[in-house]
């Protein structure tokens, strides 16, 4: 069986898995779901539901990929 890839650092893992999420009709819609929700507190709030969400899935990911 031959040897499977890793990744140079974990920063760069960390960066790559961030760019394949983040899509860009995320940052185009932004600004926009911003002004008219309330501003900063609607980016506290939208912040900490994308971390309860995304995290989660990220590990998963992790996990699932160390396994196969």
């Amino acid at each position: 069986m031959s040897e499977r890839a890793h990744w140079g650092s974990r920063t760069g893992f960390i960066l790559a898995a961030a760019g394949s999420a983040v899509g860009l009709g995320n940052i185009w819609k932004f600004p926009y779901i911003t002004g008219e929700n309330g501003g900063g507190l609607f980016v506290l709030v939208y912040l900490v539901c994308i971390a309860a969400v995304g995290i989660p899935i990220l590990l998963a990911e992790v996990i699932l990929g160390k396994s196969t």
